[in-house]
């Protein structure tokens, strides 16, 4: 039991693909929601440099565990192990893989608090498209995976600045229908696919994807 305990208060404050050093600066946003995004509690702006942690602690009632390292609860809304259903967080859309303590947030970053179940057994979602364009923006290429998708592959990478045939990150644009989602390799890639439909739209409103964690309204 008390492994189980760990694993899902770990899982709740992880900080993916963030240095914790870096930061001063700018700003940085925080937002707190609920059910996968579904309900939304609040969005704030704080200083870059501060650990996403200070920056929760600024914005919201916090309570931890574990010496201040892990979130329990925000906002009275607490995690519970027993009804499986805690607090997830996201840095610029990728899923946390540290303690909020040890991440410190550079200028432009999304912190992204998200308290849903994991009843049904997905307690990692290593991507979310919910803070697009990051994580890809200004290192990405995008790609037309059929020749049907071309033009909508040409009005994505316009919007993203992406030019050329380089870029760590990729977006496959494809003329088949299916939901806008993303994934993460194991070189540590973050790889987004989306319809020709839909990449024309997040070409014209890059907010469509906002607060979700795959597809567009």
């Amino acid at each position: 039991m008390k492994l189980r305990v760990l694993a899902v208060c770990a899982a709740a404050v992880l900080s993916a693909g963030c240095d914790a050093a870096g930061g001063g600066g700018g700003t940085a946003q925080v937002w707190i929601t609920r059910d996968r995004g579904q309900h939304v509690v609040s969005v704030h702006t704080v200083p870059a440099g501060l650990t996403a942690m200070q920056a929760l602690d600024r914005v919201a009632d916090v309570k931890t565990r574990y010496g201040g390292r892990f979130v329990q609860a925000i906002g009275g809304a607490e995690g519970s192990l027993s009804g499986r259903r805690d607090w997830f967080y996201f840095v610029n859309g990728i899923e946390a893989d540290r303690s909020a303590a040890e991440v410190r947030l550079r200028a432009g970053d999304v912190e992204w608090w998200d308290l849903r179940s994991w009843a049904n057994g997905q307690m990692s979602v290593p991507v979310v498209v919910g803070a697009w364009p990051k994580p890809v923006d200004g290192n990405v290429l995008v790609v037309a995976g059929d020749p049907g998708a071309r033009k909508a592959a040409r009005a994505l990478a316009r919007s993203l600045h992406a030019h050329g045939s380089r870029g760590r990150h990729r977006v496959f644009v494809v003329s088949r229908p299916l939901v806008f989602h993303g994934v993460r390799n194991a070189s540590g890639k973050v790889v987004f696919t989306i319809s020709t439909a839909d990449a024309i739209r997040l070409a014209r409103n890059p907010k469509l994807a906002r607060f979700r964690y795959e597809g567009l309204p």
